[in-house]
């Protein structure tokens, strides 16, 4: 059963499931903290951004003529693009980014994303978080798959895989144990102390053993969440989370990490992508998103400091969305889309993939971006350098991957 070892932590209760847990996961844990553990954290975009305007091809003659209302000006103009190398900007409320591709810190791959051709949101981000494109019986995720493969004495304990959402999603289920939840601050069982005090009690008192085992194991991951909690400062000075979910669940990332509790993966989501209407050019819908998201991944930076030599962030949505404005000055539901991949060992400041062009002719169904890169390209450079993940094959079932096919991102 892929839901039986999971815990849900979530707002104001605890809803207990069957672990995988080892009962000696603490002093596993505490084994972690006299090492240093390589970290990947995977931030989806749900509702398909529009990467034309996250990365903008302000080289490309062809994106100006087909948005006359929405484009984002060339860089040197007014709340122009931030150039990156004479081809391609960011969109100026990504201006904290912008000085982490400066320092080399931060890399992006255009023209990317899934060979699938759904413009099915659900069938889309099922395909991403599976790594199975056009595959629906697939039962687990990519990143659950990734933490079963990397399962022996040093990748061990209950904190190695962690999602900052109310519920596990679909990336993250599996076989491997994994933990959602989404506060630290919020670590306590409805009714207090002595509530989780009888709880616990009772199911150390159940008859079953898994039962039991699984109840103490469960109740000694809350008590090391809460330790984390309790102890010093949450964020570093100068780090300037948004007060946004998703620069919330950032900052927990972020302690989680200095915390040294074992983590090997986080996931974060960020929603309000599905810009149909008035999407917005410099200003907008779109910019309120992208400085957002800007703000949290500066801020996280900011506050793990030399922590991010061992971090690696990857961004990743179900697709892109059309090349052309449409009527209501938005775009629709395309193909090709841009990621952004940002830590200590990204080999940044350059954008990578080939650029297909803009032009009709060469547009995917003479509408879309076209893709030129797979994801899992991108994907498998991260966790075959940056973690250290030999074979794929697990990973990403049925994708031919070999060593030949790497970016060179880390």
């Amino acid at each position: 059963m892929l839901h039986t070892r999971r815990i849900f932590v979530k707002q104001g209760a605890v809803a207990l499931l069957g672990l995988g847990f080892a009962p000696d996961f603490l002093a596993r844990a505490a084994e972690a903290a006299t090492r240093r553990r390589k970290v990947l954290v995977v931030v989806f975009q749900r509702g398909a951004v529009d990467g034309l305007s996250m990365v903008v091809p302000h080289g490309d003659a062809a994106y100006y003529a087909a948005r006359p209302t929405i484009a984002v000006a060339r860089p040197g103009r007014e709340a122009g693009a931030l150039d990156l190398d004479g081809h391609f900007g960011l969109h100026p409320r990504l201006a904290p980014l912008h000085a982490l591709y400066r320092n080399g810190s931060l890399a992006v791959v255009h023209a990317c994303g899934s060979p699938d051709p759904t413009r099915s949101h659900f069938d889309a981000q099922d395909y991403m978080e599976t790594g199975t494109p056009g595959v629906k019986r697939t039962q687990d995720g990519w990143l659950n798959r990734l933490v079963a493969q990397r399962h022996d004495a040093e990748h061990a304990g209950a904190m190695r895989a962690v999602a900052l959402s109310s519920q596990l999603p679909r990336i993250l289920q599996g076989a491997a144990p994994t933990l959602a939840m989404t506060s630290l601050e919020r670590m306590h069982v409805a009714g207090g102390a002595d509530t989780g005090d009888a709880f616990e009690a009772q199911y150390a008192a159940a008859a079953d053993r898994v039962l039991r085992d699984t109840g103490r194991e469960t109740f000694d991951a809350m008590r090391t969440l809460r330790e984390v909690e309790a102890s010093g400062p949450a964020t570093t000075a100068g780090a300037a989370y948004p007060r946004s979910p998703f620069g919330e669940a950032l900052r927990q990332v972020a302690r989680l990490i200095k915390a040294d509790v074992g983590l090997e993966v986080a996931f974060a989501e960020t929603g309000g992508w599905d810009t149909h209407i008035n999407q917005g050019g410099a200003t907008g819908q779109l910019a309120a998103r992208l400085g957002d998201v800007g703000q949290a991944l500066g801020a996280l930076v900011a506050d793990l400091g030399t922590a991010m030599q061992d971090v690696v962030v990857v961004t990743m949505s179900e697709f892109g969305r059309t090349v052309a404005e449409n009527g209501t000055r938005g775009t629709d539901h395309g193909h090709g889309n841009a990621m952004l991949v940002l830590g200590g060992p990204v080999r940044g400041g350059r954008v990578y993939g080939r650029w297909p062009g803009l032009d009709e002719a060469a547009r995917a169904d003479r509408r879309d971006l076209a893709i030129t890169t797979d994801f899992r390209d991108v994907l498998g450079d991260v966790i075959t350098a940056h973690l250290g993940v030999k074979d794929l094959r697990p990973v990403f079932p049925g994708y031919a991957w070999t060593p030949a096919q790497r970016l060179g991102l880390v």
